[in-house]
């Protein structure tokens, strides 16, 4: 269940999502955040230099490895625009952070790129508990999801 006042977290992803696609990167963006509600970290899709692996999910699980110690992982909480992919699933598995909470899932992204005749990514999609067993998991968020559509519409436009 999503409190109220994790809708701060998830609109800021979503404004680096817009911010990741202003300068030309796909539209996705995360931030960590501590078990007393302070954003440790945040990051945005940077792509667009070639290196696909560039996702800020995996960024955050790089940051909290470094930074963190693994009770402080754990307590931790991911508030991302779009649901992790198998590869940002499976950092956030090995490094041992906590929930993730997602605007727009990875089912919605799938309809949204076929209906916009996208080619399916190279690797599958997979739910993130699919991946990560056990892991608690919200989403998708109802309305501000929307925004997210829009910003894959306006990517493919």
């Amino acid at each position: 269940m999503i409190a109220e006042y994790e809708l701060t977290y998830l609109k800021r992803a979503v404004a680096l999502a817009e911010k990741a696609l202003n300068a030309g990167d796909e539209p996705f963006g995360s931030l960590l955040v501590n078990a007393d509600g302070e954003v440790l970290a945040e990051d945005r899709n940077r792509i667009a230099g070639g290196d696909s692996t560039q996702h800020p999910e995996f960024s955050l699980a790089r940051w909290a490895a470094n930074h963190m110690t693994p009770a402080e992982r754990a307590k931790a909480t991911v508030y991302t625009s779009g649901e992790h992919c198998p590869m940002c699933a499976a950092a956030h598995g090995w490094v041992g952070l906590g929930r993730i909470v997602y605007v727009s899932s990875s089912e919605q992204l799938s309809a949204w790129l076929a209906e916009l005749g996208v080619a399916p990514p190279p690797v599958a999609t997979l739910s993130i508990n699919e991946v990560v067993p056990g892991l608690a998991v919200d989403g998708p968020v109802p309305g501000l999801d929307e925004h997210v559509h829009a910003l894959h519409r306006r990517l493919h436009a």
